[in-house]
C-alpha cells in the first residue's frame, strides 16, 4: 500500500507555529515515525501553492491521499475540483479542531468530496487516516 501525505500552506511551519494550537512537532520529524510505526509506503508533499498542489494531485500514483489543505479548505473551489476529477480516495485531516475555531474556519469546501474527514486530535489525525486506509484496505 501506498500513501500520499499532502500538506498546504503554512504546514512547512509546524512546530514553530502557534505552537498552543499545533503543537511543537516539526512535520518532518512527525513523518520520520510515521515511517517507522507503519510497514507501508508513505509519500509525502508540501506547498503553500495552490496550483502545484493541484498539480501534484493530478500526478500522484497512490492508493490513498491524506490531505491537509490548509487555509485552501476554506476557499479553495479549484482544490475541491481537483479532487472531484481524481480517482484516488481522499481524507481529509487538520491538526485543530477546526470546529472550535474561528468561523471562517467552519466550512470546508473540500469534506463534501473526501472520503472522510479527521480534524482536532493534533498530529495524530495523520495516523487516524492512516489507518482508515489500512483497515479498508481491498484484498
Amino acid at each position: 500500500m501506498k500513501l500520499a501525505i499532502i500538506n498546504g500552506p503554512n504546514l512547512n511551519l509546524l512546530g514553530t507555529r502557534e505552537k498552543e494550537i499545533y503543537g511543537e512537532t516539526s512535520f518532518k520529524d512527525y513523518f520520520n515515525l510515521l515511517n517507522k510505526r507503519y510497514e507501508i509506503e508513505l509519500d509525502y508533499f508540501q506547498s503553500n501553492i495552490e496550483g502545484v498542489l493541484i498539480d501534484y494531485l493530478q500526478k500522484i500514483n497512490c492508493d490513498g491521499i491524506i490531505l491537509n489543505g490548509g487555509g485552501y479548505t476554506h476557499t479553495s473551489v479549484s482544490l475541491r475540483d481537483c479532487i472531484s476529477a481524481i480517482d484516488i480516495p481522499v481524507v481529509e485531516v487538520h491538526v485543530s479542531n477546526i470546529s472550535d475555531r474561528e468561523s471562517f474556519r467552519h466550512n470546508s469546501l473540500l469534506s463534501p468530496v473526501c472520503e472522510g474527514c479527521i480534524y482536532g486530535f493534533g498530529l495524530k489525525s495523520y495516523d487516524l487516516a492512516i489507518e482508515f486506509f489500512i483497515q479498508n484496505e481491498p484484498i
